[in-house]
């Protein structure tokens, strides 16, 4: 024994000395300690109704339930936690797994009610308490106590002088280790199944991640989307932005979690993993008109119906917009061929170079087949229509793009300008800046838009990494003119924009005409938008066709227009994205199915 033994006990004579706490009423007046852990608080203006609290408590405790006053949107549920005291042990698990920290304990411990068990059910926040602006109580103790990750697990991105001359692809993917970790991130409350426009089961593929079951991922993500290599690079993951991590942390990397199970399963295994290898026909014929993402959706699910599907396509390979209007550093092109071939081994065909409205008619399409699905994107280019834009070196982006999937010569110049501020805008700003790094050995592109960079529609890490590899992006300016000397193309005139829209949120550009700037360039792209083209649909159809605000075409929910044989879906009606286009055509296949048979 040492004699610290020896002489640790008498330090406690020191006691001695000490005035004694005394509580003169304990019966009425005896608070809790400043971390009690008391009755429920919960701020409802920050609680999303994710159900966290509800999945992690051991004793069924808490309900998730609609709450008056507080609507179902994206990233909020509607729903609010109710505790009932008579089955909750106060153990804080709830507090400490709520991802937006909305809920916490008080330190208040007594409550009584007369003769009125039900009272003891309540819904914090909503249900107004005596303790509710009690500041003592139970919190996550520490800032880094918490039961997942806040940050994500890196993604692995060539650098930019490693990716500026070239379109090989920029995101590496993930490792096994490094999908698991992410994977374990996930708290698996379902918020982003509301958001995702396919409404894929986002936390069960996640879950199979976290098992190392591929296999049962990739099912999970055929249920609801057969394009799950293109969707795993350019969705634009609506659901990561209201995912419940993110208002403490970063979101989940959902995206790439799905792009990390379709990488991992090898395509000549897909059959026998999905288990589509024998499908029995029902004799009934459907034609699509377009091989996007709408069209392939609508013949993946057709086809596992038992219909006979055939597509007619405009150009020489399938894709759509996301062959013809993606570059390849983002999407390369054998990803997108995974995903087709697949569709195509089910027995679905595709008709190329054949243009719907010229080599074959829609009037052909309705009196050889059952039923007929439109999904022709959009592909026309939008003009600013300002003073020289119709000189001949002022280009659509989309024209370019195409010819660069197509390996077209392009005109390109030293100096380049481009207007636009959304993803397209930055995918020809990358790909044209490419090609001047091959060509001329440096970059000399500058794009810019009328909004500021504060509202720019583009993403971020498309903004990023358009200048890490050497474009200059000069956000909030107007294009008033092309300047033509001599016939050739200097630049651009623009002023300053004060604002993009009104009050009312319509397109009412302002500007500061006084403050003017050039953009010395000797080309110049236009990328403000994309529009539709349905010159294939004859006038004696569209006559009995319903069309709404912007000429679209009025569908039901399951996108059946008037003319009930026709049925259109896709970035003309709904989008423009992928994940819309996908969910479109899916419903449309369940509706044509629904039109045939019931």
């Amino acid at each position: 024994m040492s004699l610290k033994d020896i002489l640790t006990p008498f330090t406690a004579w020191g006691n001695i000395v000490k005035e004694p706490i005394t509580i003169k009423d304990p019966i009425n007046n005896r608070p809790g300690a400043p971390r009690y852990r008391g009755f429920h608080k919960n701020d409802i203006t920050k609680c999303i109704g994710c159900g966290s609290c509800e999945e992690i408590c051991p004793n069924n405790a808490i309900d998730l339930l609609p709450v008056e006053g507080i609507e179902t949107k994206d990233g909020d549920s509607g729903l609010r936690p109710r505790i009932d005291y008579g089955r909750c042990c106060w153990c804080g698990l709830c507090v400490d797994v709520c991802t937006t920290g909305s809920l916490t304990l008080s330190n208040e411990y007594k409550w009584i009610e007369e003769g009125n068990a039900d009272a003891y059910r309540f819904t914090p926040g909503v249900d107004k308490k005596p303790w509710d602006k009690n500041e003592l109580g139970w919190n996550k103790p520490v800032p880094n106590y918490e039961f997942y990750a806040l940050d994500r697990v890196e993604m692995q991105e060539l650098e930019p002088n490693k990716r500026d001359n070239s379109f090989i692809e920029i995101v590496q993917g993930f490792s096994k280790e490094q999908a698991q970790l992410e994977a374990d991130r996930c708290v698996e409350c379902g918020i982003c199944v509301a958001a995702c426009p396919a409404h894929m089961g986002i936390p069960a593929y996640i879950k199979a991640i976290r098992d190392d079951d591929l296999e049962h991922g990739l099912n999970i993500l055929y249920d609801t989307n057969p394009l799950p290599e293109i969707c795993g690079r350019i969705c634009t993951h609506k659901c990561e932005s209201v995912c419940s991590l993110g208002h403490r942390g970063e979101p989940l990397s959902i995206r790439w979690l799905k792009r990390y199970i379709a990488d991992q399963n090898p395509s000549e295994e897909y059959k026998k993993i999905l288990e589509t290898e024998n499908i029995e026909k029902n004799g009934k014929k459907v034609a699509i008109i377009g091989a996007g993402p709408s069209g392939l959706s609508a013949a993946y699910y057709l086809a596992l119906l038992g219909y006979e599907v055939k597509i007619f396509e405009l150009y020489p390979e399938a894709g759509g917009m996301m062959r013809y209007g993606i570059p390849e550093y983002r999407l390369p092109y054998d990803q997108i061929d995974k995903d087709i071939d697949y569709i195509l081994s089910l027995g679905v065909e595709i008709q190329y170079n054949t243009r719907v409205g010229g080599d074959v008619s829609l009037d052909e399409l309705k009196e050889k087949y059952d039923a007929v699905f439109a999904g022709t994107g959009l592909h026309l280019g939008r003009s600013t229509r300002i003073p020289g834009s119709d000189h001949k070196n002022v280009y659509q982006s989309i024209e370019l793009l195409s010819k660069i999937t197509k390996g077209e010569e392009i005109n390109l110049t030293e100096k380049i300008v481009v207007i636009g501020g959304g993803n397209v805008a930055m995918d020809i700003t990358r790909s044209l800046a490419r090609l001047q790094k091959q060509k001329f050995g440096k970059v000399q592109i500058i794009t810019t838009s009328l909004e500021t960079e504060d509202i720019l529609p583009a993403d971020v890490e498309e903004v990023v990494e358009a200048r890490e590899e050497n474009a200059v992006i000069n956000p909030g300016w107007g294009p008033k003119s092309v300047e033509i000397i001599d016939g050739k193309i200097k630049g651009l005139n623009v002023v300053r924009c004060l604002s993009v829209f009104d009050e009312e949120h319509r397109f009412s550009p302002k500007f500061d005409e006084d403050d003017k700037k050039f953009f010395e360039g000797d080309m110049i792209v236009e990328s403000i938008g994309q529009g539709m083209d349905i010159s294939y649909i004859a006038e004696d159809i569209k006559s009995s066709i319903e069309f709404g605000p912007r000429g679209r075409i009025v569908v039901d929910k399951y996108f059946q227009s008037s003319a009930k044989w026709l049925f259109v879906g896709g970035d003309i009606i709904q989008g423009p994205d992928v994940i819309h286009g996908i969910a479109n055509g899916h419903k449309a296949a369940l509706g044509i199915d629904k039109y045939l048979h019931h």
